[in-house]
């Protein structure tokens, strides 16, 4: 297996960390372990799987309580949210947001196709039951932001505001006190998603996902980052499980966007 194969996914492997923790610092103190675990041979990555495969099946093998991963009792979500399996999350996640087949997630849970199926249907029940919110777009293209609408509405939530600027989007978030706000990075003014996300933490402390057709540079490790990232162009699975991880961490996802940098 070519290292360097398996190295380039390793931002991807950090999205999924954090989406799965709640947030950058333990997700990528997650990954960061799995690493360590993988350089002293305490885990394998498996030379006849896709280096992509192997990589997350070792993310996992590193780590036999990661059913257990999720916000801490201090400051984590909701009751009603601990409801939710931890085992279809990541089954949601791994194909919903990274984009693996069905198969492919068994092979990463080590478990059989139909159960990640089953896992993942239960997963959309739950959360169309249990985390319905008002949601803030903030979004300039209005194909996209039409688009992301629809989505939004088919989970269940309510849209209170599209907003195409980064004023527009203050002043929508004070008047409509969202749950959720989903942000492109780069606005039509010039003036950037992440600046208005920022404005909008400083008053409300409420979830954020960004959405920008360059994940890769928000997902270095290497400075304080988003927790939730959506790619352009996206699939709508991708922004549903997004919106569902941000919502289920709803208490700890605002700190990394509020120091976010573009």
């Amino acid at each position: 297996m070519n290292i360097d194969d398996v190295f380039a996914h390793l931002p991807y492997l950090r999205r999924y960390a954090r989406a799965l923790a709640g947030e950058q610092e333990r997700g990528d103190l997650l990954v960061q372990r799995a690493l360590e675990k993988a350089l002293e041979g305490k885990v394998t990555l498996n030379a006849e799987l896709p280096a992509r495969i192997a990589l997350f099946r070792a993310f996992h093998d590193s780590a036999p309580d990661m059913d257990r991963v999720g916000g801490s009792p201090a400051r984590g979500p909701d009751s009603r949210l601990q409801r939710l399996e931890a085992r279809a999350r990541q089954a949601l996640l791994l194909t919903a947001m990274e984009g693996f087949t069905s198969e492919e997630a068994g092979q990463v849970l080590a478990v059989p196709q139909a159960d990640i199926e089953a896992l993942v249907a239960r997963a959309h029940g739950d959360i169309e039951l249990a985390l319905k919110t008002r949601v803030l777009i903030i979004e300039d293209e209005p194909i996209i932001a039409a688009d992301i609408e629809a989505i939004v509405g088919d989970l269940g939530h309510e849209v209170c505001a599209i907003a195409t600027t980064r004023s527009e989007a203050i002043e929508a978030a004070a008047h409509h006190r969202p749950g959720l706000v989903l942000a492109d990075i780069q606005l039509a003014d010039n003036s950037s998603g992440i600046d208005a996300a920022n404005d909008i933490l400083a008053d409300l402390p409420v979830p954020v996902i960004f959405i920008t057709a360059f994940p890769e540079r928000l997902l270095t490790g290497e400075r304080p980052e988003p927790a939730f990232l959506i790619t352009k162009p996206f699939l709508p699975n991708a922004v549903k499980a997004a919106i569902s991880q941000a919502l289920f961490f709803e208490e700890e996802a605002h700190p990394a966007p509020r120091r976010a940098q573009a």
